[in-house]
């Protein structure tokens, strides 16, 4: 009797290949359910013996008259298949991979681990590797097997903890899953690989072997100019997209990329935005979440295509001079079945302990970046949709969370740091070596942080003690402003410093300012709802809050629908009301957005110097009776000023007197109140001569016509 032999047949056996494949001159092979197994030469066909059922569950063995490579003829019910044996391979994965794993610090897991399509030894196949160093046994399963466990128990390379094997002739798009048999004997749910490339449908819940044809790229000229594209001293105006919602096909469904990219890139690229902004599309199973409960790292979901679907959406951009933007979610996972929760048993990605390990908030887990194959997951994740996909930026969701040990937990509810204190030392270290690595091996590439705390330094550079971000959402200035343009104007001279607190520490940090999903859900209404007003009111408040934005201090962002005016608030379910640019209000809206872009890209002063002091000056800052704000913004030396003068009441000002840096004359450059804009088309003629008055600390000035709730932008002419 062969020593395991019921325990490989029970599926409980660690160590397939010390029972199946050649040992000496004996051949072994389990077939569940085969009626005969004959060993061929691999060469020729030559038969080298046929091997004898000395198992009732389907284990056969026997002399063969040779060693040579071989295949297997197995003969089943009413069909003969031939293939080579999986456990005739020997070790697969490398000593460095398994090293550089271990210590995470491999940042190219996706050409590793999950399902890697390969010729090995000649054979065309699949490799498959998966981290899960508690299991007492690891299988693949997929149709190839009939999900049956017991047929392609993998190997465990013991030093790193990674199961491998090589199964012949495999093809990608394959569906597959892992059976796990956890510490305790038990058997898991089928679990998803988490390195996967590609997915199912949801919501059916396998992974599909990968492509390995590689993309042909064409966007060198792109990549090679995307760091000074993406600098603190150039335009970057950021159009938030949820792609199974911008847009609904005739059918009324979501499009698949190239589908997407017919309407969206030509968009976006008309209307004068330099970025384009996905919520996560990284694979996850609930919809709803809108990809921020994604389990698929690796993966682009399949609800939009495939892999190479997103490569071309991507490359398609960069030829429009549109960069790509993916939100990315490394703090936290859902706990579904198939997924990373407890994936070999154990609690393996996360913090075992709740007080650590699960956010009450979103019903998730919580990665635990102190340990270093979590960490290189995570970072792999990062590199991969920056190298493989040649995305532009990721957008790093729910920094604070990482950050704060308490974050969203009463007081003994949450375990201190070594040193007794609330920060996150592990995640700190982990966002640190996140940008570092980044900055090194992806030229040009921008992080961007949604943190919504005074965390210092978040822009600062690793090497200075920082985290390393290239920007951070200035949530502060969205929540203030916000707060300013719902009021009723009657009541705005009592909120006046809500619109310029932001100034106050506008530069401690290189910073975006959203407008972003997270306003326009979960009951908060849309953007264009919060206007306060009659009907003409609304439009012309959410015209003069737009120009304001896109003349502050900061790169911008809006989500999709605030470009229309949507009266309604976001749902993912349906598509963006496309039908309200019939009317002209509406379409005036996308249309001052597309004149903000062109001036925001156009005028070198509303964007050289974003993160500097020196590129801004305030005229008025301090007539909160009037509701009046007054600006300058400078760009590099040489370049002309730009003079931005906001009225935020309905009531026109005559003769209101702006004292300016220097004579001749100055053009009315955007005027919010313009009639293609919906407005009433009042203003200044279209441009106004400087007056040798002093004012406002200046020797020029002029007296300008404020239209009611409405913006100027001026630069002077010549």
């Amino acid at each position: 009797m062969i020593p395991g032999l019921d325990s490989l047949v029970a599926g409980r056996h660690g160590d397939p290949f010390a029972i199946l494949g050649l040992h000496g001159e004996e051949m072994r092979s389990f077939q569940p359910g085969a009626l005969g197994v004959t060993v061929l030469a691999r060469e020729g066909g030559e038969e080298l013996g046929r091997l004898e059922q000395i198992h009732p569950a389907g284990v056969f063995a026997g002399r063969i008259a040779r060693q040579a490579p071989y295949r297997l003829r197995i003969e089943w019910p009413g069909s003969v298949q031939e293939t080579e044996d999986p456990y005739s391979f020997g070790l697969l994965l490398g000593e460095m991979d398994l090293h550089l794993f271990a210590e995470g610090r491999h940042f190219e897991l996706a050409k590793v681990f999950g399902a890697q399509a390969m010729t090995l030894d000649g054979v065309a196949g699949v490799r498959f590797a998966l981290w899960a160093p508690n299991a007492q046994r690891v299988s693949v399963v997929g149709d190839f097997n009939n999900w049956d466990g017991r047929r392609h128990a993998m190997r465990l390379r013991r030093e790193a903890g990674v199961w491998e094997l090589f199964i012949p002739r495999l093809r990608p798009g394959m569906a597959y899953k892992y059976e796990i048999v956890g510490p305790d004997g038990g058997t898991l749910p089928l679990k998803a690989d988490p390195v996967a490339t590609q997915t199912e449908l949801p919501p059916d819940t396998a992974s599909r072997i990968g492509d390995p044809t590689p993309f042909r790229w064409t966007d060198d000229e792109w990549m090679a100019s995307r760091r000074a594209r993406q600098a603190p001293d150039a335009p970057i105006s950021v159009y938030e997209v949820h792609a199974g919602s911008w847009w609904h096909d005739a059918a009324g469904g979501s499009p698949d990329w190239d589908r997407l990219a017919d309407r969206l890139i030509p968009y976006v690229q008309g209307m004068g935005f330099t970025h384009l902004e996905f919520m996560p599309v990284m694979e996850h199973p609930f919809g709803g979440s809108w990809g921020y409960q994604p389990l698929g790292m690796f993966a682009p979901s399949a609800r939009f295509g495939s892999p190479m679907g997103f490569a071309r959406f991507v490359d398609r951009a960069h030829a429009a001079g549109i960069g790509i933007i993916l939100d990315w979610v490394p703090a936290h996972f859902p706990t579904d079945a198939h997924g990373l929760y407890r994936f070999d048993g154990t609690p393996l990605y996360e913090h075992a302990d709740p007080r650590e390990g699960f956010h009450r908030d979103w019903n998730t887990a919580i990665y635990n970046l102190g340990r270093n194959e979590v960490r290189g997951f995570i970072l792999a994740s990062a590199m991969h949709w920056l190298e493989h996909y040649h995305v532009d930026g990721l957008r790093v969701d729910a920094v604070a969370s990482m950050l704060y040990r308490d974050y969203s937990r009463p007081a003994g509810e949450w375990i201190p740091n070594r040193y007794g204190g609330r920060e996150n030392l592990e995640s700190v270290a982990f966002l640190q070596e996140m940008n570092a690595v980044i900055a090194e091996r992806c030229p040009g590439a921008i992080t961007i942080a949604e943190e919504s705390t005074a965390w210092p330094g978040v822009t600062r550079p690793t090497q200075e003690g920082g985290l390393g971000f290239d920007y951070k959402w200035n949530m502060g200035w969205m929540h203030d402003t916000l707060h300013y343009i719902e009021e009723d104007p009657v009541n705005r001279r009592y909120h006046h410093d809500s619109m310029t607190f932001g100034l106050v520490y506008a530069w401690s940090e290189k910073f975006i300012l959203p407008l972003s999903h997270d306003e326009v859900v979960y009951g908060k209404g849309s953007l264009f709802g919060k206007m306060p007003g009659d009907p003409w009111q609304k439009f012309a408040n959410l015209r003069a809050y737009l120009a304001f934005m896109w003349t502050h201090p900061g790169k911008k962002l809006v989500f999709m629908g605030i470009d229309m005016a949507q009266p309604t608030e976001w749902n993912h379910d349906q598509s963006l009301p496309w039908g309200l640019l019939d009317d002209a209000r509406h379409r005036g809206i996308q249309r001052l957005l597309h004149d903000l872009n062109a001036a925001y890209r156009g005028i070198p002063a509303l964007h050289r110097q974003d993160a500097s002091p020196e590129g801004f000056r305030w005229v008025v800052g301090n007539d909160r009776e009037q509701s009046i704000f007054a600006w300058l913004r400078y760009g590099a030396e040489g370049d002309p000023p730009a003079l931005v003068v906001c009225n935020m009441t309905p009531v026109p000002r005559h003769g209101y007197r702006i004292g300016v840096p220097a004579g001749g004359t100055w053009q009315e450059v955007v005027n919010t109140d313009g009639a293609a804009y919906g407005g009433t088309n009042n203003g200044n003629a279209g441009w106004v001569e400087a007056e040798a008055i002093p004012s406002h600390g200046f020797d020029q000035s002029f007296a300008l016509f404020l239209p009611p709730l409405a913006a100027l932008v001026l630069t002077r002419h010549g």
